[in-house]
C-alpha cells in the first residue's frame, strides 16, 4: 500500500512542477471550545512523517482555537489539470521551540518585525497603530529581531488523509487513508 504522506509529497511536487501559484496554500479549519468553526488560508511550511507544519501567532484567533480545541482540518486545492484536492484531519500540537526558532530566523527581517509588531486578530484603532508598532519593533531590534514567545509553529498530526482527483463526467477518483494502530487503512470512496 502507498504511504499517504508519500502520495501527498508526490502530488505537492507535481503541483509545484506545474507552476501553480502557491501550491503550499491550504485552508485551515479550526473550532473554538464551543465548536464554533472558522477557516482561513495559511501556508504549509513542512510535511514529513510527523505531519503538516505551519506557523502563526499563538494569540491569534486560530492560535487560541487550536489551544482550546487541538483538532483541525487542512484542505489543499489545486485547480489546474490534473485537478486535485487533499483533505487532512487530525490533532494538533505545538512544534518544539527549537523548530519555531529555526523557521523564524529563516524569514525576511520585515516578516520577523511584523510578527513582533502585529497582535494578530486583535482590533486596531487604525492602520497607523500597526505602522507605529512596526517602527517601534524596528527601532528596538534592528535587523535581528528575536522570535516573540507568542509566535511559533503547529503540527497537524494526521488521522485521515483523503485524496480527490477530478475525472470526466464527475466520475472522480477519491480515496481515504485512516490511521490505525498497525498503519494506514485505505478506503475507496464514491465521488
Amino acid at each position: 500500500m502507498v504511504d499517504p504522506l508519500e502520495l501527498f509529497r508526490e502530488w505537492f511536487e507535481a503541483a509545484r512542477a506545474a507552476g501553480l501559484d502557491l501550491p503550499e496554500a491550504m485552508t485551515l479549519a479550526t473550532a473554538d471550545a464551543n465548536g464554533k468553526p472558522s477557516a482561513r488560508t495559511v501556508l504549509l511550511k513542512g510535511a514529513d512523517e510527523r505531519g503538516f507544519a505551519f506557523f502563526t501567532n499563538y494569540e491569534s484567533r486560530k492560535g487560541r482555537e487550536l489551544t482550546e480545541n487541538p483538532r483541525a482540518a487542512l484542505v489543499f486545492h489545486w485547480a489546474q489539470e490534473p485537478r486535485r484536492q487533499v483533505l487532512v484531519t487530525g490533532r494538533t500540537e505545538r512544534l518544539p521551540e527549537r523548530e519555531s526558532d529555526e523557521y523564524y530566523r529563516s524569514r525576511p527581517v520585515g516578516s520577523r518585525l511584523a510578527a513582533r509588531a502585529s497582535r494578530q486578530s486583535s482590533p486596531l484603532g487604525d492602520r497607523k497603530e500597526l505602522e507605529q508598532a512596526f517602527a517601534e519593533a524596528e527601532a528596538a531590534y534592528g535587523d535581528d529581531p528575536p522570535r516573540p514567545p507568542y509566535w511559533g509553529g503547529f503540527l497537524l498530526v494526521p488521522e485521515t488523509i483523503e485524496f480527490w482527483e477530478g475525472r470526466e463526467n464527475r466520475m472522480h477518483d477519491r480515496v481515504r487513508y485512516t490511521r490505525s494502530d498497525d498503519g494506514w487503512k485505505l478506503e475507496v470512496l464514491a465521488p
